[in-house]
């Protein structure tokens, strides 16, 4: 196991036992078939941090999240921090922090302590790591997160298409409440429609191609799976290749508009996932209304963590 593999393996021990605390640097380095010293090494090249050190810093941190609770009592804070006496438990807080719990819990300043590695607590029982490149290992790009916000979007347009399934029929064509102009008379099954029909129209403009706006009259879920199917990756396809090249801000010619209008990748990208959000929302609200469906409002957070 290389070192890099060993300190993720050691956070993950981490993470699972921070209440236990029979659980110490022995017990964490025999889950890991190292020897106690070993460890040592391999976390503090890692993280600038023996694994006690890195420990203790979290635990902490986790308390001083729980201080900013002023409902939670300091002993009680002491005692799931690892500390035997509210008298440690000062020491300890007051020597990372520059004042004591009390006087911190009543003013308050930053709750993450310095750390070479940048993992910190995350509450509510979690590590958060700096994101990295899976092959370079450097920091993470916000383009990155462009790539994975549209993964997101074409994941969970085939999800709704197939909880639509679900659904009576005569629902699909059910006029839904929706604020604003965006769309004329929107129903389920309208709103699925132009949720594919947006991406194929800008997949067909960077091809110089017309859009047929007859494919989302009273289009058929089985249809929709079909073309999302086609459209979704190919869509996924220019977006990546963007984001790969550092073309976001190049522009292209919608030639199909009259007039002609020129727009940036990164507009194009925006304006779709912008729009889609809210089409996204209405019809999970829809669904939900029905019955159907569990897509925490097509909320992309943890699907953008886990993925």
């Amino acid at each position: 196991m290389n070192p890099s593999d060993t300190f993720a393996v050691f956070l993950s021990g981490v993470a699972d036992c921070l209440d236990d605390h029979e659980v110490d640097s022995d017990a964490l380095a025999g889950r890991l078939h190292l020897s106690r010293s070993h460890l040592d090494r391999l976390v503090a090249a890692a993280s600038g941090e023996t694994p006690a050190r890195f420990r203790r810093r979290v635990l902490l941190e986790r308390a001083a999240f729980r201080l900013l609770d002023t409902h939670t009592g300091i002993l009680d804070v002491a005692v799931e921090a690892g500390y035997g006496s509210h008298e440690a438990f000062t020491r300890a807080f007051t020597r990372a922090y520059g004042l004591t719990p009390q006087a911190w819990r009543q003013a308050p300043t930053a709750v993450l302590l310095a750390a070479p590695s940048g993992v910190h607590f995350h509450p509510p029982a979690g590590l958060r790591m700096p994101a990295r490149h899976h092959n370079e290992g450097s920091e993470a790009s916000s383009m990155d997160l462009v790539s994975k916000m549209v993964e997101h979007h074409v994941w969970l347009l085939g999800e709704l298409v197939t909880q639509a399934g679900a659904v009576d029929g005569r629902l699909l064509d059910r006029p839904v409440p929706a604020a604003g102009q965006v769309d004329d008379d929107p129903t389920v099954r309208s709103l699925l429609s132009r949720l594919i029909g947006q991406m194929d129209m800008w997949n067909r403009a960077l091809a110089l191609r017309d859009y047929d706006w007859e494919v989302e009259r009273n289009e058929s879920l089985a249809g929709m799976r079909d073309r999302l199917g086609e459209v979704g990756p190919a869509f996924l396809t220019h977006v990546r290749r963007a984001v790969a090249e550092g073309r976001l801000d190049d522009t292209f010619v919608h030639a199909q508009c009259s007039p002609p209008q020129v727009y940036t990748y990164g507009g194009l990208i925006a304006h779709v996932l912008t729009f889609a959000a809210y089409r996204r929302t209405v019809v999970v609200g829809a669904l939900a209304d029905a019955g159907v469906g569990d897509l925490n409002f097509g909320d992309p957070r943890d699907w953008v963590a886990e993925h």
